[in-house]
């Protein structure tokens, strides 16, 4: 049964994530971009010098955060992970490990956020684009057996320019030799900065909309559970399926944008273990 937990755990990382919009805000909850990677050295005490996972799939996600409309989305699954050291993942990004062990895993990673492109739906004609840009990020992961509890902070550089917080926990609530599946919560923090551009509205951007201004304010921005199920159907090959449940908080409930306080998404992959 070894090796089938083994290739899970290392699988597992920045499951979601692997679609092109990952880190774009959505109802994922933070720690299934990652969900499992921390685990992996309580069932292996020599992990390989390599793992590389590849994969393509398609996720079905809110057209923007708030919105009531649907969208489904083409994306690749791409994880590379150096030991317990280094990482790139389009989920995760590029990182390193600073301190890494059988309980924990603190590090720091640039990933990203795509923004919101004014075209993707009618309800955000005249607001403009939010665009793409570059974040740091650190994080840190702490596993009290069977829950592994995970935080990070970001920064954006560009686009929304503005801090965000995550905090979730997870475990394993189901396992077989081909088969495991992992839930658990998670909520999100944004400042005023990130808030206001994801659910503001500017004077000027009321001038060219429909909307009367509006100002968002930081604090608790979201709430989410997610589930990851996947099926090792050999030592190389995987299929993955996520879906998550969100709930707007704080500023953006009362934001005109807003037309659905509740969100949910849901992703299918399949992938291959090197």
């Amino acid at each position: 049964m070894r090796q089938p937990i083994r290739l899970f755990v290392l699988a597992l990382g920045c499951t979601l994530g692997a679609t092109a919009a990952a880190q774009t805000p959505s109802p994922m909850a933070e720690w299934q971009y990652s969900g499992g990677v921390v685990l992996a050295s309580r069932f292996e005490a020599n992990p390989p010098e390599w793992s590389v996972r590849a994969g393509v799939g398609a996720e079905e996600l809110p057209r923007y955060p708030g919105s009531a409309r649907y969208r489904t989305q083409p994306g690749l699954d791409i994880d590379v992970r150096y030991r317990d050291r280094a990482f790139f993942s389009l989920g995760e990004g590029l990182g390193v490990n600073l301190t890494a062990g059988h309980a924990h895993r603190i590090g720091v990673a640039l990933t990203y956020d795509l923004g919101r492109k004014e075209k993707r739906d009618p309800h955000l004609r005249g607001l403009g684009d939010i665009g793409p840009c570059p974040e740091l990020k650190f994080f840190a992961e702490y596993v009290m057996f069977p829950l592994v509890v995970r935080m990070d902070v970001r920064r954006g550089f560009g686009g929304h320019r503005g801090w965000i917080g995550d905090l979730g926990a997870y475990l394993p609530l189901a396992g077989s030799s081909h088969f495991f599946v992992m839930a658990g919560p998670g909520v999100m923090f944004g400042d005023s900065r990130y808030q206001q551009s994801y659910f503001g509205i500017t004077a000027e951007q009321s001038a060219r909309s429909v909307y009367a201004p509006y100002s968002a304010g930081g604090g608790l921005s979201s709430a989410s559970f997610g589930l990851d199920a996947a099926w090792i159907i050999n030592p190389h090959w995987m299929l993955e399926g996520q879906g998550a449940a969100q709930r707007l908080l704080g500023s953006g409930v009362d934001s005109p944008l807003r037309l659905s306080q509740n969100q949910i998404v849901g992703g299918l992959f399949l992938s291959y273990l090197y």
